[in-house]
């Protein structure tokens, strides 16, 4: 089930944009979370990167380590003002995340060493039992328009210099 929330009387300079969906605990599912999250951040416009990296390993912790039978977890989205907070919820609040050094060699733990690099903020809320949510928050810096790089108004269009 995929829920979308806008208030169309709400028109504010920084508009407030959520999206959420409920996913089942599985590699699937973690790549699906990336897959709509992607596609979402496109519908409004928003730089995809480093963004879905976040979601991939938010996504990818819910389902490699809060795995419960019959459990979903939740992928949230919101845009409040400038920033963008990638949410990830899922039903072991006792298992809380903490960023390991992993060898060289090793396959597998560097899940929140990324999570750390790219997210201007990143933290853990507990509750209510038995869940927690393991948040990521970006700073949305607009991009200045490079007037080298003009396009001919298009969606898609090529930009002039490369125009035949």
């Amino acid at each position: 089930m995929i829920q979308k929330t806008a208030a169309p009387e709400a028109r504010l300079d920084h508009p407030i944009r959520n999206f959420s969906v409920q996913l089942s605990p599985t590699p699937r599912g973690a790549r699906l979370a990336r897959l709509l999250a992607t596609e979402q951040l496109r519908s409004w416009e928003l730089p995809l990167d480093p963004a879905r990296q976040l979601v991939a390993e938010l996504a990818a912790n819910a389902a490699t380590h809060s795995r419960v039978p019959g459990r979903d977890f939740r992928l949230t989205l919101y845009v409040v003002g400038d920033t963008l907070r990638i949410e990830v919820t899922d039903t072991c609040g006792d298992l809380l995340p903490r960023p390991q050094d992993p060898t060289s060699d090793a396959e597998s733990g560097r899940g929140l060493v990324l999570v750390e690099a790219f997210a201007d903020r990143w933290g853990v809320a507990q509750g209510p039992c038995p869940r927690k949510t393991v948040w990521a928050e970006l700073n949305l810096v607009p991009l200045a328009p490079d007037p080298a790089r003009t396009c001919s108004g298009a969606r898609g269009a090529l930009p002039k210099e490369l125009q035949g």
